[in-house]
């Protein structure tokens, strides 16, 4: 009877180690790269964290799982009450694979920011 609690916990331990790995395996400096290529800046700021107009986002050290999905959330989709809707957004990131969007999420979060955030 022991043999099955112990794969039992075996198989628990395993899942709590995966599921507490960062969920971004993703490559700072594409992400860096892709940022500057497609000049995030001109909006965001150039310190990412001081955007041009009030209803533009500070990007730069918000979480990376975030960023992610917010960038994911601008490309288009089959459903129109899924995702977000900007127009400029929308044209930035399309050209982007769902790896290069993790990445640019990965860039952004590693950057500093005067952001406050509450643990």
């Amino acid at each position: 009877m022991k043999q099955p609690q112990s794969k039992l916990l075996l198989a628990a331990a395993a899942f709590i180690a995966m599921t507490s790995l960062p969920a971004l395996a993703a490559n700072v400096n594409n992400g860096k790269a892709l940022v500057e290529k497609n000049n995030c800046a001109s909006c965001h700021g150039p310190d990412l964290q001081s955007p041009i107009a009030p209803a533009y986002p500070k990007i730069a050290g918000q979480k990376a799982d975030y960023l992610f999905y917010a960038l994911k959330s601008y490309q288009p989709s089959t459903n129109a009450l899924v995702g977000r809707n900007n127009a400029i957004m929308g044209g930035q990131v399309a050209q982007f694979k769902e790896s290069e969007l993790k990445d640019i999420a990965a860039y952004l979060a590693s950057l500093p920011t005067s952001l406050v955030m509450k643990k």
